[in-house]
């Protein structure tokens, strides 16, 4: 009988740790837009609505310069930021500045906010926007990867920092030039590759042995290499890896990265910026210069993955963004639109637009690439505005309700002469992580 009875207890002691596991790791965000790179934050437990006082900030740590949004593991934060020792950072569209400087890696505690490690290199700057990297660290098990705004592809040990590999998409995949506003698509990770945008003759895309930095395979040709993330989907039981670059939109076997379709789609000035979005049979992907595509996906009669378009946008149909990633649901499409600056609507299937606002993000009238980053918690959207805002909304087919608002940080950067702050947060542990030019806070977001 004892016998049984310890048989038991370890099995619900194996059990209690199983299931503890399982919720920590589903409470971690560990590169861009979460754990499945589909901003749906799956925590339960957060707030409905903001205290009247605004949430309370746990900690505030000084950083550097950056786009890059953190990634939180378990009780560790990683943020990616910019030392800038010399030169202009006024920001213009058109112009490259040319800074003298550092990127970091830093890693914190995520309770506190106390640095634990740091792991930096010099790396001068000669893009537009310069104010520090654009890419979210991607975490996967032991291992750190970044990849800073002139193509230092970096890989370190997560527990202290140490580097285990580097290398320079730069050099080893010659561009003529850095793009205009940087390298920014975030690393991705899959099985034992690590997939990244390079650039160069037949190097848009690399896949990389994510222990060692061995290249593995490489392809796509296109003038640059855009700033859309590699995006892995799976459809019709067949996984895809999804790169969109300046001039089409390709899908790849991620195994040895041959060609599966590809499809024309060329915005203004290689701004393929989002990661394409699939719900259920249909992709989405647009930008800047109303230049959008709706796809629906199949197989063909040997069972290989097939596209078919089912419209192309105007500038009355379908939604353009410019920094930031629609979110798709039930039918339809919710984001930024360009130009002239607001929150959307559209009709997944048409690309009829449902409705617009400028009172998500601005709160006054339409602002160029108006931005903020869309994510679902249960049955509410938590929208991070340009402003610095936190707001709690319900969106729907027929409209939108702010439920709630609260500003929790500063917006310390600049675009079109007009206070930004561009980045994603990262949302864990009951908390959004969030940061701007200067600091990065944790926001209690417990109900």
């Amino acid at each position: 009988m004892m016998s049984r009875l310890r048989i038991v207890a370890v099995l619900l002691t194996l059990f209690s740790i199983s299931l503890f596991n399982t919720t920590a790791q589903a409470e971690d965000w560990p590169q861009w837009q979460g754990p499945e790179r589909d901003s749906v934050w799956r925590e339960t437990g957060i707030l409905k609505k903001f205290p009247e006082a605004g949430p309370e900030i746990l900690w505030r740590t000084n950083i550097g310069l950056g786009y890059s949004g953190p990634a939180v593991v378990g009780d560790k934060v990683f943020v990616f930021d910019y030392v800038h020792d010399g030169g202009d950072l006024t920001p213009s569209a058109s112009v490259r500045n040319r800074l003298i400087g550092q990127e970091r890696i830093a890693c914190l505690d995520a309770k506190t906010g106390e640095q634990l490690w740091e792991y930096k290199y010099d790396c001068p700057y000669f893009i537009s926007y310069p104010s520090g990297p654009r890419c979210t660290p991607t975490v996967h098990e032991d291992f750190v990867y970044t990849v800073g705004a002139e193509g230092n592809l970096t890989c370190l040990n997560a527990r202290n920092g140490k580097k285990i590999w580097a290398k320079s998409l730069k050099e080893q995949y010659p561009l003529e030039e850095t793009p205009i506003w940087g390298y920014s698509s975030h690393p991705l990770v899959d099985g034992d590759l690590l997939y990244c945008l390079a650039g160069g003759e037949g190097s848009v895309v690399v896949a990389f042995n994510r222990k060692t930095g061995e290249e593995v395979w490489k392809n796509l040709s296109s003038p640059q290499p855009g700033y859309s993330p590699p995006t892995m989907i799976e459809h019709g039981g067949t996984k895809q890896l999804i790169v969109w670059d300046p001039e089409s939109l390709n899908s790849l076997n991620p195994v040895d990265g041959t060609m599966y379709w590809s499809q024309p789609l060329k915005p203004d000035y290689t701004m393929s910026v989002m990661s394409p979005r699939l719900s259920g049979d249909y992709l989405y992907a647009a930008g800047i210069g109303d230049v959008g595509a709706v796809f629906k996906l199949g197989t063909d009669a040997n069972g290989q993955p097939t596209s078919e378009e089912v419209w192309r946008g105007t500038g009355r149909t379908g939604i353009y963004p410019g920094n930031s990633t629609p979110f798709i649901e039930d039918g339809v499409i919710y984001g930024c639109n360009i130009r002239p600056g607001s929150y959307m609507a559209a009709d997944l299937l048409t690309g009829e637009r449902l409705w617009e606002t400028t009172e998500l993000i601005t709160g006054e009238r339409p602002a160029a690439h108006a931005t903020a980053f869309t994510v679902k918690n249960g049955n509410q959207f938590i929208l991070f505005t340009e402003k610095g805002d936190l707001v709690i909304t319900k969106l729907g087919r027929n409209g939108f309700r702010e439920i709630s608002r609260a500003h929790v940080i500063e917006p310390t950067g600049d675009a079109f002469g007009r206070p930004v702050v561009w980045t994603h947060p990262a949302y864990a542990s009951k908390c959004c992580f969030v940061r701007n030019d200067k600091e990065i806070i944790c926001v209690n977001m417990a109900e």
